[in-house]
Protein backbone atom coordinates (compact mmCIF):
# COMPACT_ATOMS: atom_id res chain seq x y z
CA UNK A 1 0.00 0.00 0.00
CA UNK A 2 1.26 3.42 -0.83
CA UNK A 3 2.27 5.89 2.25
CA UNK A 4 1.36 9.34 1.25
CA UNK A 5 3.36 12.64 2.45
CA UNK A 6 1.01 13.67 4.89
CA UNK A 7 0.62 10.15 6.15
CA UNK A 8 4.65 9.70 6.58
CA UNK A 9 4.39 13.12 8.55
CA UNK A 10 2.08 12.03 11.27
CA UNK A 11 4.15 9.33 11.30
CA UNK A 12 7.37 10.15 11.82
CA UNK A 13 6.12 13.26 14.11
CA UNK A 14 4.36 11.32 16.17
CA UNK A 15 7.51 9.72 17.29
CA UNK A 16 9.10 12.85 17.78
CA UNK A 17 6.62 14.47 19.78
CA UNK A 18 7.42 13.32 23.36
CA UNK A 19 10.80 14.86 22.81
CA UNK A 20 9.56 18.00 20.73
CA UNK A 21 10.39 20.90 23.77
CA UNK A 22 13.21 18.98 25.06
CA UNK A 23 16.73 20.99 24.21
CA UNK A 24 18.75 18.35 24.70
CA UNK A 25 16.92 16.54 21.68
CA UNK A 26 15.34 19.32 19.81
CA UNK A 27 17.54 22.05 19.44
CA UNK A 28 16.74 23.75 16.29
CA UNK A 29 13.21 24.23 17.48
CA UNK A 30 14.50 25.09 21.25
CA UNK A 31 17.23 26.97 20.52
CA UNK A 32 16.02 30.20 18.04
CA UNK A 33 12.29 30.19 19.67
CA UNK A 34 13.50 33.16 21.70
CA UNK A 35 15.39 34.85 18.94
CA UNK A 36 12.11 34.10 16.70
CA UNK A 37 9.67 35.81 18.97
CA UNK A 38 11.94 39.10 18.84
CA UNK A 39 11.91 38.87 15.23
CA UNK A 40 8.36 39.03 15.56
CA UNK A 41 8.31 41.51 17.94
CA UNK A 42 6.91 44.77 16.06
CA UNK A 43 4.30 42.74 14.88
CA UNK A 44 2.95 41.34 18.25
CA UNK A 45 -0.57 43.54 19.58
CA UNK A 46 -2.77 42.33 22.55
CA UNK A 47 -5.45 42.93 20.19
CA UNK A 48 -4.44 40.29 18.02
CA UNK A 49 -5.77 36.87 16.57
CA UNK A 50 -3.11 34.59 15.47
CA UNK A 51 -2.55 31.26 13.57
CA UNK A 52 0.12 28.84 13.80
CA UNK A 53 0.55 26.60 10.66
CA UNK A 54 1.71 23.57 11.08
CA UNK A 55 2.54 24.14 14.41
CA UNK A 56 3.89 21.11 16.19
CA UNK A 57 3.60 21.34 20.39
CA UNK A 58 2.64 24.98 19.55
CA UNK A 59 5.81 26.11 20.51
CA UNK A 60 5.76 29.00 19.26
CA UNK A 61 2.43 29.76 20.15
CA UNK A 62 2.82 29.20 24.03
CA UNK A 63 5.90 31.56 23.95
CA UNK A 64 3.54 34.59 22.37
CA UNK A 65 0.70 33.60 24.20
CA UNK A 66 0.50 36.07 26.63
CA UNK A 67 1.25 38.91 24.49
CA UNK A 68 -1.91 38.68 22.05
CA UNK A 69 -5.43 38.01 22.47
CA UNK A 70 -5.96 34.58 21.33
CA UNK A 71 -3.94 32.05 19.03
CA UNK A 72 -4.61 28.85 17.11
CA UNK A 73 -2.07 25.85 17.02
CA UNK A 74 -3.38 23.73 13.53
CA UNK A 75 -1.17 20.97 13.26
CA UNK A 76 -1.55 17.45 11.09
CA UNK A 77 -0.77 15.09 13.84
CA UNK A 78 -2.47 14.45 17.17
CA UNK A 79 0.27 13.43 18.99
CA UNK A 80 1.96 16.83 18.86
CA UNK A 81 -1.34 18.82 19.00
CA UNK A 82 -1.82 16.72 22.71
CA UNK A 83 1.55 17.48 23.75
CA UNK A 84 1.39 20.91 23.42
CA UNK A 85 -2.43 20.86 24.90
CA UNK A 86 -1.07 19.29 27.87
CA UNK A 87 1.96 21.75 28.25
CA UNK A 88 -0.11 24.67 27.29
CA UNK A 89 -2.44 23.40 30.42
CA UNK A 90 0.26 22.86 32.75
CA UNK A 91 1.43 26.44 31.93
CA UNK A 92 -2.39 28.01 32.71
CA UNK A 93 -2.10 29.48 29.34
CA UNK A 94 -5.98 29.82 28.50
CA UNK A 95 -6.43 31.74 25.14
CA UNK A 96 -4.90 28.82 22.62
CA UNK A 97 -6.70 26.69 20.98
CA UNK A 98 -5.30 23.57 19.72
CA UNK A 99 -6.51 21.97 15.79
CA UNK A 100 -6.16 19.21 13.78
CA UNK A 101 -5.82 20.46 10.18
CA UNK A 102 -4.17 20.11 6.79
CA UNK A 103 -1.40 23.44 6.62
CA UNK A 104 -2.64 23.18 2.77
CA UNK A 105 -6.23 23.51 2.87
CA UNK A 106 -7.07 25.56 6.15
CA UNK A 107 -10.38 24.91 7.93
CA UNK A 108 -10.88 29.18 8.37
CA UNK A 109 -12.83 31.60 6.30
CA UNK A 110 -10.47 34.54 4.08
CA UNK A 111 -9.81 37.57 6.32
CA UNK A 112 -9.77 35.91 9.95
CA UNK A 113 -6.67 36.11 11.40
CA UNK A 114 -4.56 39.57 12.28
CA UNK A 115 -1.52 37.54 12.05
CA UNK A 116 -0.22 34.00 11.06
CA UNK A 117 2.92 32.49 11.66
CA UNK A 118 4.52 28.97 10.19
CA UNK A 119 7.77 27.62 11.43
CA UNK A 120 9.78 24.78 9.97
CA UNK A 121 6.42 23.90 7.51
CA UNK A 122 7.45 24.66 3.99
CA UNK A 123 10.95 22.42 3.75
CA UNK A 124 8.37 19.65 5.30
CA UNK A 125 4.89 19.46 3.33
CA UNK A 126 4.14 18.14 -0.04
CA UNK A 127 2.81 21.55 -1.28
CA UNK A 128 4.42 24.52 -0.27
CA UNK A 129 2.91 27.00 -2.32
CA UNK A 130 -0.65 26.12 -0.94
CA UNK A 131 0.97 26.72 2.34
CA UNK A 132 2.06 29.90 1.97
CA UNK A 133 -1.22 30.90 -0.61
CA UNK A 134 -3.53 29.28 2.59
CA UNK A 135 -2.00 31.69 5.44
CA UNK A 136 -2.42 34.49 3.03
CA UNK A 137 -6.37 33.98 1.91
CA UNK A 138 -6.82 33.88 5.98
CA UNK A 139 -5.26 37.00 6.88
CA UNK A 140 -6.88 40.01 7.06
CA UNK A 141 -5.74 42.85 5.04
CA UNK A 142 -2.34 44.60 6.80
CA UNK A 143 -1.94 41.67 8.61
CA UNK A 144 1.56 40.11 9.02
CA UNK A 145 2.64 36.72 8.22
CA UNK A 146 6.06 35.29 9.55
CA UNK A 147 7.83 32.27 7.89
CA UNK A 148 10.77 30.65 9.53
CA UNK A 149 12.22 27.77 8.06
CA UNK A 150 15.20 25.79 7.07
CA UNK A 151 16.57 27.38 3.49
CA UNK A 152 18.88 26.00 1.08
CA UNK A 153 21.84 28.25 0.72
CA UNK A 154 22.09 29.89 -2.87
CA UNK A 155 25.83 27.58 -4.84
CA UNK A 156 25.09 25.01 -1.98
CA UNK A 157 27.05 22.14 -3.41
CA UNK A 158 25.69 18.28 -2.70
CA UNK A 159 22.03 16.98 -2.39
CA UNK A 160 21.22 17.78 1.46
CA UNK A 161 17.54 17.27 1.15
CA UNK A 162 18.75 13.02 0.25
CA UNK A 163 20.75 13.15 3.68
CA UNK A 164 17.22 14.72 5.14
CA UNK A 165 15.12 12.35 3.76
CA UNK A 166 17.65 9.62 4.79
CA UNK A 167 17.33 10.62 8.30
CA UNK A 168 13.24 11.26 8.46
CA UNK A 169 11.58 10.35 5.12
CA UNK A 170 8.83 12.56 6.04
CA UNK A 171 11.22 15.67 5.08
CA UNK A 172 10.28 17.27 1.73
CA UNK A 173 12.72 19.97 -0.20
CA UNK A 174 14.22 23.06 0.91
CA UNK A 175 13.69 26.25 -0.36
CA UNK A 176 16.12 29.13 -1.30
CA UNK A 177 15.27 32.59 0.07
CA UNK A 178 14.12 34.08 -3.31
CA UNK A 179 11.83 30.83 -3.48
CA UNK A 180 9.83 31.69 -0.15
CA UNK A 181 9.64 35.37 -1.51
CA UNK A 182 8.31 34.57 -4.53
CA UNK A 183 6.10 32.36 -3.23
CA UNK A 184 4.93 34.94 -0.52
CA UNK A 185 4.54 37.25 -3.75
CA UNK A 186 2.61 34.63 -5.48
CA UNK A 187 0.33 34.02 -2.60
CA UNK A 188 -0.02 38.35 -2.86
CA UNK A 189 1.67 39.70 0.23
CA UNK A 190 4.46 41.31 0.14
CA UNK A 191 8.15 40.70 1.88
CA UNK A 192 9.31 42.99 4.23
CA UNK A 193 11.69 42.02 6.22
CA UNK A 194 14.03 38.89 6.64
CA UNK A 195 16.91 37.38 8.79
CA UNK A 196 19.27 34.59 7.86
CA UNK A 197 21.70 32.61 9.60
CA UNK A 198 24.03 29.64 9.98
CA UNK A 199 23.77 27.07 13.05
CA UNK A 200 26.41 24.12 13.26
CA UNK A 201 25.04 21.65 15.46
CA UNK A 202 25.77 18.02 16.35
CA UNK A 203 24.87 15.27 14.45
CA UNK A 204 24.33 12.93 17.56
CA UNK A 205 21.65 14.61 19.21
CA UNK A 206 19.58 15.19 15.70
CA UNK A 207 19.54 11.62 14.33
CA UNK A 208 18.63 10.63 18.28
CA UNK A 209 15.62 13.11 18.05
CA UNK A 210 13.91 11.55 14.89
CA UNK A 211 14.81 7.75 15.98
CA UNK A 212 16.62 7.28 12.44
CA UNK A 213 17.29 3.41 12.21
CA UNK A 214 20.42 2.87 13.03
CA UNK A 215 21.73 1.43 9.23
CA UNK A 216 20.84 4.96 8.16
CA UNK A 217 22.28 6.94 10.81
CA UNK A 218 25.40 4.83 10.49
CA UNK A 219 25.50 5.64 6.83
CA UNK A 220 24.65 9.73 7.09
CA UNK A 221 27.96 9.49 9.59
CA UNK A 222 29.86 7.96 6.75
CA UNK A 223 29.10 10.14 4.45
CA UNK A 224 29.66 13.41 6.78
CA UNK A 225 32.91 11.92 7.55
CA UNK A 226 34.00 10.69 3.94
CA UNK A 227 33.22 14.44 3.10
CA UNK A 228 35.77 16.01 5.68
CA UNK A 229 37.93 13.33 4.24
CA UNK A 230 37.70 14.94 0.52
CA UNK A 231 35.18 13.04 -0.64
CA UNK A 232 31.70 13.97 -2.28
CA UNK A 233 29.49 17.21 -0.89
CA UNK A 234 26.77 15.91 1.22
CA UNK A 235 25.01 19.42 1.26
CA UNK A 236 25.09 19.53 5.13
CA UNK A 237 28.84 21.55 5.24
CA UNK A 238 30.14 18.72 8.23
CA UNK A 239 32.90 20.19 10.59
CA UNK A 240 34.33 18.38 13.56
CA UNK A 241 33.65 20.54 16.85
CA UNK A 242 36.18 19.91 19.65
CA UNK A 243 36.12 16.30 18.38
CA UNK A 244 32.47 16.00 17.89
CA UNK A 245 30.84 15.62 14.19
CA UNK A 246 28.84 18.41 13.32
CA UNK A 247 26.59 19.86 10.74
CA UNK A 248 25.58 23.32 9.24
CA UNK A 249 21.67 24.69 8.77
CA UNK A 250 20.62 27.54 7.47
CA UNK A 251 17.68 29.37 9.00
CA UNK A 252 15.48 32.30 7.51
CA UNK A 253 13.25 34.55 9.19
CA UNK A 254 10.77 36.37 7.02
CA UNK A 255 8.31 38.66 7.91
CA UNK A 256 5.71 40.23 4.73
CA UNK A 257 2.70 42.18 4.93
CA UNK A 258 -1.04 40.63 3.70
CA UNK A 259 -2.61 42.80 0.63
Amino acid sequence: MTVTHDEKVVQEFSKQAAGFADPKLNVAFTRHLDQLVRFMDPELDLEDVVLEVAAGTGLVSRAIAHRVRHVTALDLTPAMLAEGKRDADHAGLMNITFTRGDATALPYLDRSYTLVVTRFSLHQVADPEAVVREMVRVSRPGAALIIADLIRPDGLEGDADRIERLRDPSHGTMLTEAQVADLVAAAGAEVKRSERFDYVRPLDPWLEFSRTPDADAAQIRRELEDELAGGPATGMRPSMVDGVLHFTHTYLFQQAIAG
